[in-house]
């Protein structure tokens, strides 16, 4: 009969009535449990600081931003007594997010394995395990991307070592003669360790060493924060300590899940030998998953089907005020209110190639005294630095004989824009005529303690900082500056403002989207990582979501294009731009649609012909410029070999 419910179906809705009861205990139980420490926090801040203004929505690092204005920020005690606070304070954060993470259900497909690993051999064997995944995850987390590069490594490498070494310390358990052979020839290696086979603290460091590299746990703010400022910053104590912090939390934890589990097991230690065996059959069974990329499926359907709450237990932490705060200072932001002297600027250091300059010839900030100082730090692939040159170019025009030089910082957030003749073409192509010098290694970008593209600093003609401004907008308010400090160094500028037609950012609901593992965010196919991945069909994303089809090659930054390679994109703005670039400068194709149909010539970005992309050098390229902002799906089809980087909208 239509509408009647059979016992099954009745059954099947009470179940999952009660599990959205429980579901909802714990969803309050969570955020109770968080508002509570996070008035602890507070109030240990107002004790040890004086009541610390906390800055809230602190902008992520080395991103460009859409009209963002300096924050009007009162901020105290910032000296070293403070600084060592807001790192001990961002430490315990870490701590309690790396513990709660480590339960989290984006780890199930690695727990068998370390409870396997902790379940046998000798006493000291968990110990090792977590040790061992503790270090490994913390140089993971913030040094591995030098190492890979600096050997020009596959992204994927060390995950499949990774996983090569669970398979083999699976199979010695299993098989008694392969785990005899093992222990022989690992003892040769190193005479004085335990045995190998499972019986002490070195092979339980060796598997958890292993492990680290593919422990992915459901990083929140302060993972991430670390180690997107790893990528671009040189090593510091403080942001080592916070890594080590969030891996010494997950450590404990698992800890203490060994300890359990060995325990509980002390009945069964007759079986010992089918113990092993069984165990050993989860490391193997579990390495042959990872290696087919069963993990990364798993992780996907948990992330879909469960409450944010439990895919992610600590996000409400790591996203309050106090750690948002804490990372703030770990990035080293700071900004001027009115024009106060800041500090005394920082000069030009390690930097490369000069361009506009005389003979190339390098500039210093002593030999600029007497002028006011202009540095702009950008990178010629980021849309929000290239619709900030027209006004640059303007004030260059218009207040250069009155005394002001403009020294554009050209830092690369990509590597392929490291090139110097990357960078002296996009030079010419922009029409720029002030000094622009290569920043390669951060040097500037340092010394400045910069985090954001594009950023201003102004500086009188007695080298003093001044006043600073990151993103776009304000305009009006940066050339008063300029007049502010012209005039004070005795060079009165003729009156009035200057008269620029440049395109103005329009509204925008979708943020920047970034291809690579190392910052990938809101992907439908689930948590992204470095390798060969094979998608199959692109599903559609909801809003400001993005979707991988096909065959890709994943690395940290980039996403390389093979067999059926398609990206679906939800998204909201009137502009879209997408940073490509070709394997070997070949010439190859991305076809682009526009809600299901072929982009018509007046949607259609400044690079697209009768609905193509012909991708060749690596920059910034225009998809898709509407009359006005909307929500649309973008598919895009791509040639083998084409090299995607980030999405940027306007």
């Amino acid at each position: 009969m239509e509408g009647a419910v059979v016992p099954a179906q009745a059954d099947e809705r009470l179940r999952h009535r009660a599990l959205r009861r429980v579901a909802g205990v714990l969803v309050v139980a969570h955020d109770r449990a968080a508002v509570a420490l996070e008035a602890a926090v507070v109030a240990l801040e107002q004790r040890g600081e004086g009541g610390l203004v906390a800055v809230s929505g602190a902008p992520r690092v080395r991103r460009s931003y859409d009209s963002l204005t300096p924050a009007r920020e009162a901020a105290a005690s910032r000296g070293g007594a403070a600084t060592l606070h807001s790192v001990a304070l961002l430490i315990a954060f870490a701590f309690v997010a790396g513990g709660a993470t480590a339960v989290s259900p984006c780890v199930l497909p690695v727990l068998p394995v370390a409870l396997s690993a902790g379940l046998t051999g000798g006493r000291r064997r968990p110990l090792g395990v977590v040790t061992g995944l503790a270090l490994s995850f913390t140089f993971a987390t913030v040094a591995l991307v030098y190492v890979v590069d600096a050997l020009g490594l596959p992204g994927d490498v060390l995950r499949k070592v990774a996983i090569v070494v669970l398979l083999v310390f699976g199979l010695a358990l299993v098989v008694p003669r392969a785990g005899a052979r093992l222990e022989a020839w690992l003892t040769r290696l190193a005479p004085a360790a335990p045995a190998s086979r499972g019986e002490g603290f070195g092979s339980g460091l060796l598997v958890g060493t292993s492990l680290g590299f593919v422990y992915a746990p459901c990083a929140g703010p302060i993972l991430a924060g670390v180690i997107t400022v790893s990528a671009s910053q040189s090593f510091t104590a403080g942001r080592l300590a916070v890594a080590l912090a969030y891996g010494a939390g997950s450590a404990v934890v698992l800890y203490a899940l060994m300890l359990g589990g060995r325990r509980a097991t002390r009945r069964l230690s007759r079986h010992t030998p089918r113990l092993q065996a069984g165990m050993g059959a989860v490391m193997v069974v579990v390495a042959l998953a990872m290696l087919g990329n069963y993990d990364t499926r798993l992780e996907t359907a948990i992330a879909d089907d469960l409450p944010a709450f439990l895919v992610d237990p600590s996000r409400s932490l790591e996203s309050s005020a106090s750690a948002r705060e804490r990372l703030a200072r770990l990035r080293g932001e700071r900004r001027a209110d009115g024009l106060p002297v800041l500090a005394t600027a920082p000069d030009f250091v390690g930097t490369q190639r000069w361009f506009n300059t005389p003979g190339g010839r390098p500039l210093s900030l002593r030999a600029l005294r007497g002028h006011v100082v202009l540095v702009d730090f950008w990178t010629y692939t980021c849309i929000n630095c290239l619709r900030t040159l027209p006004y640059l170019k303007a004030w260059d025009a218009r207040y250069r004989r009155d005394g002001l030089v403009i020294v554009g910082v050209h830092t690369p957030e990509f590597p392929f824009e490291r090139s110097a003749g990357n960078v002296r073409r996009a030079i010419a192509q922009n029409g720029l005529r002030y000094p622009v010098v290569q920043d390669n290694r951060y040097a500037t970008w340092g010394a400045y303690r910069n985090q954001y593209w594009p950023a201003e600093y102004f500086i009188d003609a007695r080298g003093r900082l001044r006043y600073t401004h990151f993103g776009e907008g304000d305009y009006g308010r940066k050339e008063r500056v300029i007049r502010s400090l012209l005039a004070e160094a005795g060079r009165a500028p003729d009156a009035g403002d200057v008269r620029v037609h440049a395109q103005q950012p329009g509204e925008v609901s979708t943020p920047e989207t970034y291809l690579g593992a190392a910052r990938a965010e809101r992907f439908v196919n689930g948590p992204i990582r470095p390798g060969r991945q094979a998608f199959g069909r692109a599903a559609t994303p909801p809003p400001d979501h993005l979707a991988y089809g096909g065959r890709w090659l994943i690395g940290a930054v980039t996403a390389e294009a093979g067999r059926g390679a398609r990206l679906q994109l939800t998204f909201g703005a009137r502009r879209v731009f997408l940073v490509l670039g070709s394997r070997g400068d070949a010439p190859r194709s991305v076809r682009v649609r526009l809600d299901g149909r072929p982009l018509r010539r007046r949607d259609a970005g400044a690079d697209v012909r009768e609905g193509r992309v012909t991708v060749r050098r690596y920059r910034l390229y225009s998809l898709v410029d509407l009359p006005g902002a909307g929500r649309h799906l973008l598919t895009l089809d791509f040639s083998p070999g084409v090299r995607g980087y980030a999405f940027t909208f306007g």
